[in-house]
């Protein structure tokens, strides 16, 4: 999982921090400080972050699901 924060939409809320302190974190009042690269076990956590942002400034990038090979159907 990759995740992106637009530092330039980001305002400090910190509703990230809250909700997956293993990815983000404050570094003062204002400055964010994030994990680009998350353990995947923290994914549901950072999806929450992500979907909780104020400003909708952090993206995650969930290509892998996409790319996950498809199980063989029945014949």
């Amino acid at each position: 999982m990759k995740v992106v924060v637009d530092l330039s939409r980001c305002k400090g809320y910190a509703q990230c921090a809250f909700l997956a302190p293993e990815a983000f974190r404050m570094h003062g009042e204002e400055a964010l400080m994030y994990d680009a690269n998350p353990d995947d076990v923290w994914r549901d956590q950072v999806l929450r972050a992500a979907a909780a942002c104020p400003v909708q400034a952090i993206l995650v990038d969930r290509l892998e699901a996409r790319h996950a090979p498809a199980e063989a159907s029945p014949s």
